[in-house]
């Protein structure tokens, strides 16, 4: 692969990163000109940089230190692909005198939702702290169903849908199965299909 991409002077994401790393590392006129051409940084999802991410970054905040970041160590989902949610814990440290404005508001959640989702994130040992706290009534308590695997979850969903139309609480329009990635559909339209 390594081989390939020389041969056709092409580099993948990973080394467009790496690179501009080692060139800013290596050459203070090119990081210069690329700080006095950025006078504002704006980094969105700041929880999901990487290490070279981080290291651009900071290389290109000039002596203004005219950063903005906006994230939530909470909601840090790419450590599978090299994110590193330390990066937001840290940013006070790497930018003293910075501001922090904490969102605790949240306009989408039930109140029981974000106490069970309090409940859990608060075991962490590495995240800032806040309470987040609605507007919204307290809603359905939150209810963890454990299952053996993904066929079984899909079963379930279907299974409590039927049910719930059976008793005639709900029709099947007033449901909606939202999942993480496409690829966990698949069972879970098989399991709504055999059910009907």
């Amino acid at each position: 692969y390594e081989r390939y991409l020389n041969n056709n002077n092409a580099m993948d994401f990973d080394d467009l990163l790496m690179e501009t790393v080692n060139l800013f590392q290596k050459d203070t006129i090119t990081l210069q000109k690329y700080q006095d051409t950025f006078k504002y940084i704006l980094v969105d999802e700041y929880q999901d940089t990487n290490a070279a991410q981080y290291a651009i970054v900071k290389a290109l905040v000039n002596d203004q230190k005219n950063i903005c970041v906006v994230g939530d160590d909470w909601q840090s989902i790419y450590s599978w692909r090299g994110a590193d949610f330390r990066n937001i814990l840290n940013f006070e440290r790497d930018f003293p005198g910075a501001i922090v404005v904490k969102l605790e508001q949240n306009y989408r959640s039930t109140s029981a939702i974000l106490e069970a989702a309090h409940q859990v994130i608060t075991k962490n040992i590495e995240r800032t702290d806040k309470k987040l706290w609605t507007d919204t009534a307290a809603g359905a308590p939150v209810q963890v169903q454990a299952v053996y695997d993904e066929m079984e979850e899909a079963y379930m969903v279907a299974s409590r849908i039927r049910a719930q139309v059976a008793i005639g609480a709900r029709q099947y329009g007033d449901f909606a199965v939202l999942y993480r990635t496409n690829a966990q559909s698949r069972l879970v339209e098989d399991a709504l299909r055999r059910n009907g």
